[in-house]
């Protein structure tokens, strides 16, 4: 009968070195690990392109419920344009996000001149504040102008904020959107500031952005700016073109 293989001349012969092996191997799996679930939870979104689809990847296509569930106007989705438009745009958003300040000054009036003011479609956006404190400050204070039909005037004075800060060397979170800043807005856009200031000092409506972001991962949000086109996905700050494609197929539809 065959002996086992007697390994332990082999083992003690081995050099220390080799002993440190498994060690350096265990380290770098951790250290890959690390990275995988540091770029499953910041996601930011996908760099503008001169070309190509309007949906990226289209791996990553909700399934139909899902975005059917996303095309449903809630109480507290404020639309621009005519409720009868033929086209809806759900827009997910952060205001701290660049892409999402891109999208805002090189493609958003481009869409509301060209489609919502022509009745041909109406637009919605959505909180995804998913990018730090400021965001979700943002995102409430945007809420407590809801309350005063003023969101739409709220959510451009935000990101033109941003874009301002941007264009002085300001990155994400780094003090910019604050309650002074949103008191000044709300004064701009014509909103009462006494119960707009109760508003977001009470925090009124941390509960609901954290469940706007929760219900936008739900069906498949995970980078922002996204978008919904009558069901059609587009992700990204997408130049104008790809956006007028979209559209006009969903117009025809």
């Amino acid at each position: 009968m065959d002996e086992p293989e007697d390994i332990s001349s082999e083992i003690v012969a081995e050099k220390p070195k080799d002993r440190f092996l498994p060690i350096s191997i265990l380290i770098a799996a951790v250290i890959v690990s690390g990275a995988v679930v540091f770029s499953a939870l910041y996601r930011p979104a996908l760099a503008p392109t001169a070309g190509g689809p309007a949906v990226p990847d289209n791996s990553g296509t909700p399934p139909v419920a899902s975005t059917a569930e996303a095309m449903k106007i809630g109480s507290r989705d404020e639309v621009i344009g005519s409720p009868s438009a033929h086209v809806t745009i759900i827009e997910y958003g952060d205001y701290q996000c660049p892409f999402c300040t891109k999208f805002f000054t090189e493609t958003q009036s481009l869409i509301v001149k060209n489609y919502v003011n022509t009745g041909k479609a109406k637009m919605v956006f959505r909180n995804f504040a998913f990018l730090g404190p400021e965001s979700v400050a943002a995102a409430a204070a945007a809420e407590c102008a809801f309350d005063q039909k003023k969101m739409w005037a709220y959510h451009d004075a935000l990101y033109q904020s941003k874009v301002d800060d941007e264009a002085n060397g300001g990155s994400e979170n780094d003090g910019s959107l604050n309650r002074a800043l949103f008191l000044n807005i709300a004064k701009k856009v014509g909103i009462n500031v006494p119960v707009f200031t109760s508003c977001i000092d009470s925090n009124k409506y941390a509960g609901l952005v954290a469940q706007e972001k929760a219900d936008a991962a739900a069906v498949g949000i995970n980078s922002t700016p996204s978008f919904f086109i009558n069901g059609t996905p587009v992700q990204g700050a997408q130049p104008y073109g790809q956006f007028q494609t979209v559209i006009d197929a969903a117009l025809k539809g």
